[in-house]
C-alpha cells in the first residue's frame, strides 16, 4: 500500500491532519463505526471530556487491531464532540500523542454536534487501509 498526504496550504503543517489522502495499491479498507467512551459492559461514561477521549483512543485501537489492521493506516478520523473548545482546551495533547504514536497523517474533519449517545461528548470515527 502507498499513501500520500496533499497539503497544498502553509498552514496545513500545524493542524495534525492533511487536506487530503491517496492510497494506491490497497490490500483491503475497514470503515469503522464512531467510537466512543464506552466499557467492555457496554455503559457510556459520564467522566470529562479528555477522559472519555481516552478511552474512545483505546476502544478504536483495539477494534482496528482485532480487524487486523494497524493504527498506521488510518487515512480518514472523523471526529465528533459536543464542545470544539472543550476539546481544544482539555484534549488536544491527547489527540496529538495518538497521531504520533502511528506516525498517521489523516484526512479528517471536526465536527460539534449538539448531543451524542447519553453522556457521551468525543466520538472518532475512522476510515484504515491496508
Amino acid at each position: 500500500m502507498e499513501k500520500r498526504s496533499v497539503d497544498p496550504w502553509k498552514w496545513g503543517e500545524y493542524t495534525n491532519s492533511a487536506q487530503a489522502v491517496e492510497v494506491k495499491n490497497v490490500e483491503s479498507t475497514l470503515y469503522c463505526s464512531g467510537q466512543v467512551a464506552i466499557d467492555t459492559n457496554g455503559q457510556p461514561s459520564a467522566a470529562d471530556m479528555r477522559t472519555q477521549l481516552i478511552l474512545t483512543i483505546k476502544n478504536l485501537e483495539e477494534l482496528i487491531q482485532c480487524a487486523g489492521y494497524d493504527c498506521a493506516g488510518i487515512v480518514r478520523l472523523n471526529v465528533y464532540t459536543t464542545s470544539i473548545q472543550d476539546f481544544f482546551s482539555t484534549c488536544t495533547d491527547v489527540y496529538q500523542e495518538f497521531l504520533q504514536k502511528y506516525n498517521v497523517k489523516q484526512a479528517t474533519t471536526l465536527l460539534e454536534v449538539k448531543s451524542l449517545f447519553a453522556t457521551l461528548t468525543v466520538e472518532l470515527e475512522a476510515t484504515v487501509v491496508k
